[in-house]
This record gives C-alpha cells, structure tokens and sequence, in this order.
C-alpha cells in the first residue's frame, strides 16, 4: 500500500516536533554518550561550566576530578594505551589547556587516540586577550592530529562524530576540540548524533598494495639473514596474533622498540629482546647484520638505529609497513614501502606465504640462528644479581616479574633509568600491558597511566615503576587515588638522583654531576600516608621480595614502595648518541 502525501506530510510534521533544543554543552556530552564513553578526565573552570552542569544531569559517563590538568590528559592517555579506546580529557581555557599541552604532546608523539575538549572565552571576546584567554588552536596545532574550534552550537555533533573518527582511524593522535562558553550555553535544534561522517580530505589506507606485498613476500623468503623489527604499531593495530603468526611460519628472529614490547611474547626463544639504545647486543647485531629487514609498524627513529651513517654501512634490503606514509623513507631509505593497516597488511601476507607454498632457506636460517646463538652467549644483561650490601634496581624488577606473570598484570613507567630497567627485565608476553610515554619521554605519567588502568580494569594488578624523580612530577594524583578508589601499587627505584641524568654526566661530562642530585627529597611513607595510603620503606635486599608480596595482599589499597636502589648503577647496555647500533658500551668496564 502506498503512503500518501498528506501522510508523509504529516509523518514529517511530527518528526520535526519531536526535535528538541538543546545547548551546546548538553549536545557535546550526547556526542560522547553514543561514541559509548566510560570515563572522562577532567578539572572544571569557568568556561566549561556550561559542560559541567550537562555532565551533573547525567549518570552513564562517570568524571574523574584530577588535581592537575596534565594529569588528566595522561590518565586518558593511559586508559587509550590499555584498552585501545579513544581516551577523552576536559579542561577549562588557558592555563586549563596549556597545562594540558604535555599530556597532548604525549599522546601525540606515542599515536595514541584521544579527544581533548578545551573551554574557549566567549566568542566575541576571543583575540581581545579576555580573562583566561590562549590561542589554543595554535598552541596545540603542532602536537595534534586535528583540532577544532567550535563556532556554532548547530555542528557540535558533527565535529565531535568528525574527532573521535579521525582520533581513532588511520595513524592514531589526539585531537582537540576547542569550544567558546557562549556555544556550550547556546540552545540550538538537537538532530541526533550522526551514525557515519564522510571527510573527502581524510581517508586514510588500510589495505596494503597487493603487488608491494608480493614483492615483500619474494624478498623474505630469499633471505639468508632475515630479520622481524616490530614497533608499536602492531599494538595498536591490535596485530599481535598476525605478527606472531607469521614469525612462528617462518621462524625468523624477532625483536620489539620499547613503544612495541608484548607485541611478541618476550619469552619465546625467537625473541631477541629490545633493540636501540639501550637494546641487547643480540637485538642489534641482528639489526645491523640482516640482509633482510621486515619493519612493521616501526618508525626508525634515532633511540633505535642509533647513527644513520652506520646503519647504512651494510647493503640490506627493507621492507616497510606502516599506516602513515610520512613514517615510510623517513630517516632510512626502504626498498619496499607497504602503506596500510598493520593488522591488513600481516593477514594479507600470511595468506600469500600459504598459497604461494614457498619455504624458508632453512640451511641459511639456522647458520643465521647459529651467529645469533653466538652473540647471545654474551649475556649483556648480566649484572651484580648476588649482591647483599645494596638493593640493585634490576633485582626489584625481575623479582616483580617472577611475582606477578601469571597475573592480570599492567606495568607503567615514568621515564628514567627505571622505565629501561623495566623494559629490559620485565618479560612482557601479552600486548598493552605496558605503559609508558616512548617519543616524548615525559616524566611523570606513570600514576596518571596507572590510575587511568585501574579503571578501565579494576580486577587488574596495576604497577607504576617510577623513581623519586618522577614520581614527584604529577604525586598529587595520590588524591585522586584515594578520591575514585583506585589501589594502585607504586614501585619507587629511588637512588636519591636523576639517575639517567646522573648516568650521562658520569659517562659524557667525566663526573661533573651538575643539579642531578636530589639533595631534600620528602620522606615518601609519611607522604603516602597522608594521602591516605600505605608507605612501605625497603632498605635490605632481602626485604624486596616480602614488600612486594605484602603490597600485592593488599587488594583493595594504594601502596608506595620506596626501594632505596644503588645510587651507583648504569643502565647497560648502552649506546652513546652519535653512535652505531653495535658500538655498544655492555658494562662499567667499557668505559
């Protein structure tokens, strides 16, 4: 039966009276409710009050009030990284957001999803230098993926539909969206939230050119020294399953960067370990000696190739796959750049291998495994395990790992010689379990990180490796701790300096140890708990395993563990700036 005109008329007359106003505020917080948004960061303030009051009449998305707006950004940040859903920060206007920058940046140089909603003065006052005023299109403009700045209630919806879309898809990256306080209090018609956006500036690749995969495949299977150098694009494309799927077909070695541990279980014998800077010497040896080189989701940046003049001395041939063709040629020419999606591109190839019936040159492979075999025989990760007089650093590590592998554990780090130690001894097998800011470096994200976590997985043991340095940077997040319920545990590797600091003044500057002692440090258990928690102070070696054991029995409670470390010990290996990959320094006695 056909409808009539008079009934479509009136169809249409109702669904228009079924529109409702609503302001702006009340619209961006319906935006985030169907992008199906758990948690929001945040510290209100004049401008966003408009969006405070829409959040106070609302129960499906829960605030976390931090105590400082970098905290807030590294909180979702941290929640992104563990879970691989957009994380989303809110902050007032000025400082709000310049506070902010960090975090951004952060998320930024990692590839991390993220949506940032900063207040904005009104707009008529915005350039008149109002109360609270920045430029906070051009002050983020160079660490975001895309930022928006909201002139109209009307295409609140869409812009927030266009942000979560663009931080999410393609190379991840935050995103921020600027909103002046008139537009967050302006009543306009409510439409509904769009269910797809189409940007004909923005399609980002995902499938792989078919031909340049074909090419890789040849090359691969034609290597003598092949080589698997895998970053964080593998996690977050969420490819472990393919990445250890192929490299278990082929049986090559495989290495991870710092940004991509877990995406191949640390434990497997086909693990080299970390490569870079301060990789092992069998990671980059293999590195430096392959004659075929797969990189997947990996950006060869200088912590990991070291000197480019160097690592171009071997003829080698590269095959790159990375989602981001401003990454492919980048700092190291490639023979074969594959542009698409991790995840699309590994499945497609593990087809190939299937169907083309082509094998592996197994005598090359194990004479290949047999030099690798040989540089592992130098156990760079040696150090002085047995010493009773000091707590080393490395030992804390290793017996937090031996604790908790079997456990649903999640590791954050702070950025120093405890983020490498970490790195270096605790043997991830699992993808996004661990935490830390790679290409920014920041100090102080590891409570936020951990407190972002625990969280999203609340049944989980969270662990934030921090040192005393670190740590102080965002340590009034212990609040909010205490406020939300989130029991971290806090691993303190306190050595009493800035210990990468301290390492290169000793190694770099012969010894001139300028500003890198911390010489009126708190007393941390007593800080602890004043925050509300539990302060642990271990000082023997044989108290590390007993601390740790008594912190994990306390489920339902923060603890901070201050290890006082060996304020002497190096991270090793290492390789000095300016260096190659192999000219590495393997302990003290090579200094």
């Amino acid at each position: 039966m056909e409808i009539s005109k008079a009934e479509m008329a009136t169809a249409a007359a109702a669904a228009a009276s079924s529109v409702t106003d609503l302001r702006g505020g009340e619209i961006l917080v319906k935006a985030l409710q169907a992008e199906n948004v758990k948690y929001v960061w945040g510290y209100p303030g004049g401008a966003v009050l408009h969006i405070y009051d829409a959040f106070f009449k609302q129960d499906t998305i829960q605030h976390v009030l931090v105590r400082h707006e970098q905290a807030a950004v590294h909180a979702a940040d941290g929640y992104a990284r563990a879970t691989g859903d957009v994380g989303v920060a809110l902050v007032t206007s000025g400082p709000g957001l310049t506070n902010a920058v960090t975090g951004i940046a952060t998320a930024y140089m990692d590839s991390i999803p993220m949506v940032i909603i900063s207040g904005q003065v009104p707009t008529a006052a915005i350039g008149l230098d109002a109360f609270q005023e920045c430029d906070t299109v051009g002050i983020t403009r160079p660490i975001v993926k895309h930022n928006f700045l909201v002139k109209d209630a009307r295409d609140m919806a869409g812009i927030m539909k266009k942000a979560f879309h663009i931080a999410r898809s393609g190379r991840p990256g935050p995103v921020v969206v600027d909103v002046p306080k008139d537009v967050s209090f302006n009543k306009v018609p409510y439409h509904g939230y769009p269910e797809t956006i189409e940007m004909r500036s923005y399609n980002p690749v995902r499938k792989g050119h078919s031909g340049q995969i074909r090419k890789a495949l040849q090359l691969l299977m034609a290597a003598k020294r092949p080589y698997i150098y895998t970053g964080g694009g593998v996690l977050l494309s969420n490819a472990s399953a393919e990445l250890r799927q192929l490299v278990d077909m082929l049986g090559y070695p495989v290495t991870n960067t710092l940004m991509g541990l877990g995406a191949y279980p640390a434990t497997d014998s086909k693990f080299l370990g970390m490569l870079g800077m301060h990789g092992t010497w069998e990671a980059n040896n293999a590195m430096q000696h392959s004659d075929v080189l797969l990189a997947v989701g990996a950006r060869f940046d200088d912590r990991v190739i070291g000197n480019p003049k160097h690592f171009a001395q071997n003829e080698r041939k590269i095959i790159h796959i990375d989602i981001d063709p401003s990454s492919i040629s980048k700092r190291v020419k490639v023979d074969v750049p594959i542009v698409g999606d991790v995840k699309d591109v590994l499945i497609e190839l593990i087809a190939m291998i299937k169907e083309s019936g082509l094998k592996p040159d197994s005598h090359a492979l194990g004479a290949w495994w047999s030099t690798i075999d040989g540089w592992r025989q130098r156990n760079c990760m040696k150090y002085d395990s047995e010493n009773t007089e000091v707590i080393k650093p490395q030992k804390v590590i290793q017996t937090l790992y031996n604790m908790t592998k079997d456990a649903d554990a999640y590791i954050t780090s702070d950025v120093g010689q405890h983020q490498m130690w970490a790195a270096q001894y605790y043997k991830f097998n699992e993808p996004r379990r661990w935490i830390n800011s790679g290409g920014l470096g920041t100090m102080g994200v590891g409570i936020p990180y951990a407190m972002g976590i625990k969280l999203a997985k609340p049944d989980s043991e969270v662990y934030c490796v921090t040192g005393e340095g670190s740590v102080q940077m965002c340590i009034q997040e212990l609040s909010t701790c205490l406020q939300y319920n989130t029991p971290i545990k806090i691993v303190s590797l306190n050595n009493r300096y800035l210990g990468m600091v301290r390492q290169w003044q000793e190694i770099e500057y012969s010894g001139r140890y300028s500003h890198s002692y911390m010489d009126a440090l708190p007393d941390f258990v007593k800080l602890a708990e004043a925050y509300g928690h539990v302060g642990m102070l271990i000082e023997r070696p044989e108290d590390v395993e007993p601390a740790l054991r008594e912190a994990r029995k306390l489920k339902d409670r923060t603890v901070f563990m201050d290890f006082r470390t060996d304020p002497t010990e190096n991270v090793f290996p290492m390789v000095q700036a300016g260096k190659g990959i192999t000219e590495m320094l393997l302990s003290s006695e090579d200094l």
